[in-house]
Parts: C-alpha cells; structure tokens; sequence
C-alpha cells in the first residue's frame, strides 16, 4: 500500500488538505492508489488553482464583453504605446495614431509581406525591430492553406493565452462537467517536435502546445516523463497509448484536433493485441524503435498486470462503438478541436469509439495567437466568443473580401448571420493583418460577437474564379457519399485542381480535356467492403450536380463548358494516414499542427495521392 492510500484510508481529503478532495471520493470509498501523497497534492493544487484562476478571468471577460468599445481602444492603444520606440513603428510613422480612427486611416491592411523581412531581422538576433519585447519562440504556422509562415511569440502572449484562455475554457468545463475527478490523469496527445535554433538561441517551431513547452503540466498526464523524448509519431504514440490503458481511471483526453485524438484510437484498435500483451507481460514492444536508454526507464515502470490486459481485450470484444468507455468508465470528456472539416473526425468519434462522451471543442487560436472562448461546451455546432482582450480586431464581409482595399468593421459594427474575412492586431506587432480565417457571426454574448469558423480562405478550389469554399465543397461531399455508393460513409477526403497536374507525368485517368476538380475519396464501412467499391459517370454526375446545385458560379462554369466534370477517385482503406505520415517528413512539420490540406497543392503530395489512386483503379 502507497503512503498516499495510508494517509487517506478512511478519512476525506478535505479533512487534509481543508478543500475540496484531492484523490479519495467519499460517497464510492475509491482512492488512486498509484499516487504518492506528494504526487496527488501537487496535481490537486494544479487543477485547483487553475480553476479559481479560471473564474476571476471568466469576470474580467464577462466584463469586457459588456464594453466591447473600451477593452478594443484599450487593447490598441496599449500595443502602440508599448511599442513606439521599434523600428516597424517608425518606419510606418505609427506615432501619428492617437485613436482608432488615426490607426485605421493611416494604416493599411496587411499581409504577410509586411513583416517578413523585419523578422527575419530578429531571427538575425537584432532586437527592438517589430517588438519591444524579445521574441521567446518563433511560431511556424502549419502551411496547410500555403507556404509555412515565421509568426515571433512573445512571453506576456504566453500568459495572455494562459490566463485568458486556458484558465477561462476550464472553468467552464469544470461547471459543465462536474462530475470530472480532480485527480483523474488525462491522456494528452501532443508530440516533441524538433526544434530549431536563432542565432541567438530562440526556439522556431510550432506554437501549438508540446510536451517540452508543457512541462508545469506533465504531472498530470498519463504519459510517463521518458516517452517525451521519443520524437518519432508512432513510437511515441504506441507509448502514449500504452501507459494511459494501464490507468482504469483517464478522466479526459486531449489533443489540438478530432483528427489527432481520431487517429490514436485507429491506431489503438490496429494494435491493441500488441498492447495488451505488453500490458499482459509488463514489458515494452521490443520492435519499438527507441532509444535503449529511454526504453530502459520506461521497462522500469512496467510490471505482468494480467487483470487489466484481461479487461481491455473483454472491452474490444464488443467493437469499436464505446470503447473509450468501456475502456475508461470515468472518462468525462474529449478535448479537441472540432470545427471547419475536423467535424468529420469529431463525428466519426461521436459515434464511434467516443460514443456517449462529450467531445468538447474548447479554444479558438492560431500560430498568431488567442481569438476566441467555447464558454458553451454542450453546444453544437462549436462555437466561441471573440475574447476582446485578446486581439484588436476587425471584419472584412465575404462578399468584398477579395477587393483590393476591402472596407473592414470593428467588433461593435458587425452583423448576426454574416462572414468575414478576420483582421487582426496581435501582441507581438502584426497590425492589421488579414491571417486568412473566415467566420461567421451567430449571435452575440452581451457585446461580442459569438462566431463560428468557417474556412480558410486559402482553401478554395478555384480554377475559373468560382471560389468554393472548403466548407461547401466538404457540406457537399458529405451528404452525396451514401448516395453515390450505399452503405458507405466518408472516411477521408482531398482534392486537386486538375492545373496543378500540369508538368507531372499522369495516369490515363487523370486526364481531362477542361480544368476540372479531381477528388480523392477514402471510404469507411465496418465490414471494410469500400475498398472494391469503383467509381464511374454516375459518381462524377451526382457529386457535381449536387456542387452545382448549392454553388452558382460553378453551376455557371460547368454550363458554359469552362469547366469540366467533377473526376472522383477511390482510395484504398488507410491512404490518409499514409499521406499524413509522408507530409510528416518534411523538416518544418510537425504533428501537433497536421491537418490534412483538403485542396492539395503540394506536388509531392499530389503525386502520392495520385500513386494510391492509379494503384486501385488498375
């Protein structure tokens, strides 16, 4: 028996810690017995704190969105003030800007190009150049809208991000589930990516959450320290999965998106024999590729538990619908992104292997920074406040979005119903910048808008001009698959502009006398039968008359013979996970950010994607 189980066999934890419980519930008698006392007060004060601090920022928020107007002009006018020394600020003649009005007339709106070469400035080690404070990463956005950009991240967007964000989102997960154990650990999916280096030492690299920038935190995740430090995704995940079936009480797993937390547990069902033998016999997979020194600590954690391998394989017997469940009885609630084409992971999770847990969508950031809140965790489809101490921002409506100088609102002139193209003023000094999400406003939380994401703008298929949306085209797709083929349900899905096929040497079946889309499809059926389904006319037909009939202007196109049928292309079972393991490789990718580019480009990737198609229409 642990120490800790002896100091609170019998008794509450309120009785010691004088709040709440730490690991013992008195109404079941149940105590974590794998904790220590000094490892269960250390989490108990983690989670506690971080809700009281949820709620005090959860006031300032609710305050500020009953001033939209003040906490915007104050948000501006703090960022310009701490940074009128720079050079950026010089150079733009910033020191002109007095009020909104001033910003907004003297200052245009940017992209990019803007800032590019005063942070390659500052990756250079010349400091006071966009900032006044130093950079302490380098953020490298994801790329999947278009070439990886370089964002500087500064330690007060660190804190704004935690206080702001984290704190508040837990909050209100903890009022909306209550019944989550405060020392239940939670399964987190994130991955050690490698890192480069500035001259002067500052980490470029994703922005999104990692083990090596979580390290407060790692106490509280199923995930044994040394695994941390195998980098590659699927070791590193075969451990993850690992030691979280050891522990019967996760009360929560998180991941940055559906897709990641969608894929661990594909990967869960393909090896759980695997697992559960290690499980069984208490050592690590020795075809596992690690480092010996690592699989050294890790071996020393293991010991034969023969009764929990019993339990997980009697848990598979019953399929893949509920199995986290039955796999975890206290798991309380899914974290993950679930918004714009990650719903399709999200409700394959919904029905599938999470069925019956809540899978909450909880924050809205970017490599740029916080945007927005999910203060309504039971409600679908996702949506967030717009955290209006966040960012300074600005509305560009979808309809002239594409206009040289777009008329753009601030955060009180916006409408229910409508789109826009986002602006934002950020912390670390990109002004006005126009990053590329598309939103919808739903409704409004006091002042602020309430909004829904929708795109990325560089997520059109767009041959003739026609624009249509990621959004669209995935809405489309979905509700065409099972009449194209029945008993079959969308799995996975990318598409190609048939002119980025230009210059790569094509199968017969990828040629077309028009531009056209050509649309790579990955079916998903129980009894596995999508893989001998086979595409014809009556596919390409419907799916394009479906296109046509929810867009005019490609409805307009294919009338006018400028563009051509829609070429839709099965893909063998598993291809997507190909792709995202072959899009991996590169040295700026990373898994945390990986989303699957639905409108390819990436002529490495189209000619993978074209291989597994012509591979299965042979």
């Amino acid at each position: 028996m642990s120490f800790w189980k002896k100091a609170v066999s019998g008794v509450s934890a309120a009785s010691i810690c004088g709040m709440g419980y730490i690991a013992y519930d008195v109404k079941r008698h149940k105590v974590y017995s794998d904790q220590t006392f000094a490892e269960a007060a250390k989490h108990y004060f983690t989670v506690r704190s971080l809700y009281v601090m949820g709620k005090i920022m959860a006031r300032k928020l609710e305050a500020a969105t009953k001033d939209i107007k003040t906490a915007q002009k104050e948000f501006l006018l703090q960022q310009l003030k701490e940074n009128k020394d720079t050079q950026f600020f010089k150079d733009m003649q910033l020191n002109q800007v007095q009020s909104i009005e001033d910003f907004r007339q003297l200052f245009p709106l940017t992209d990019y190009t803007y800032y590019s070469r005063y942070i390659s400035r500052m990756m250079s080690g010349e400091k006071n150049v966009l900032s006044s404070q130093p950079p302490i990463i380098f953020a490298v956005t994801s790329g999947t809208s278009g070439d990886s950009k370089v964002i500087p991240m500064l330690m007060k967007q660190t804190k704004l991000f935690f206080l702001e964000g984290i704190s508040v989102l837990y909050k209100y997960m903890v009022d909306t589930y209550p019944q989550i154990k405060l020392l239940s650990k939670d399964l987190k999916l994130f991955f050690s990516p490698n890192w480069r280096y500035t001259v002067d030492e500052v980490p470029v690299g994703p922005n999104s959450a990692s083990p090596d920038r979580s390290h407060n935190l790692l106490h509280i995740y199923t995930t044994p320290m040394p695994a941390y430090d195998v980098k590659s995704e699927p070791e590193a995940l075969y451990l993850y999965l690992l030691f979280a079936l050891l522990d019967p009480h996760v009360g929560m797993i998180e991941a940055n998106f559906a897709s990641i937390v969608y894929n661990a547990f594909c990967t869960l069902d393909a090896q759980l024999v695997q697992l559960t033998t290690d499980i069984k016999q208490g050592v690590i997979n020795r075809d596992l590729k690690i480092d010996p020194a690592v699989r050294e600590q890790l071996q020393d954690l293991l010991k034969p538990n023969p009764v929990r391998a019993k339990e997980l394989l009697e848990a598979a017997e019953k399929g893949k619908v509920g199995l986290a469940r039955r796999i975890w009885p206290e798991l309380q609630v899914v974290l993950a992104a679930d918004t714009g084409t990650f719903d399709l992971y999200a409700e394959k999770l919904r029905n599938e292997f999470c069925k019956d847990v809540p899978l909450y969508s909880p924050i809205y950031a970017a490599s740029e920074g916080l945007l927005g809140i999910n203060i309504w965790p039971n409600q679908l489809p996702s949506r967030y406040l717009l955290h209006p101490r966040a960012q300074f921002f600005e509305f560009i409506p979808e309809d002239i979005m594409d206009e040289e100088n777009p008329d753009a609102f601030l955060m009180h002139e916006v409408k229910d119903g409508m789109k826009y193209e986002l602006v934002i003023t950020n912390p670390s000094c990109l002004y006005r910048y126009r990053f590329g999400d598309v939103v919808k406003v739903v409704g409004f939380h006091n002042q602020c808008p309430i909004i829904e994401f929708k795109y990325r703008k560089g997520q059109f298929l767009n041959i003739r001009g026609e624009k249509v949306s990621e959004q669209l085209f995935y809405d489309v797709l979905k509700s065409s698959v099972s009449k194209m083929w029945s008993n079959c349900t969308l799995a996975d899905y990318c598409c190609i502009e048939s002119v980025v096929l230009d210059g790569i040497d094509i199968h017969q079946d990828f040629k077309s006398k028009q531009p056209c889309y050509h649309v790579f499809v990955e079916l998903g059926n129980e009894d596995g039968s999508g893989d001998q389904m086979l595409t014809s006319n009556y596919q390409n037909t419907l799916l394009d008359d479906a296109l046509k009939t929810h867009s005019y202007p490609y409805c307009s196109f294919r009338q006018k013979g400028s563009i051509g049928l829609i070429q839709v292309h099965l893909v063998p079972k598993g291809s997507f996970q190909s792709l995202r393991l072959y899009m991996l490789e590169k040295p700026t990718a990373t898994s945390n950010q990986y989303k699957i580019p639905r409108v390819l480009r990436n002529p490495g990737a189209v000619k993978f994607m074209l291989d597994k198609a012509v591979r299965l229409n042979k």
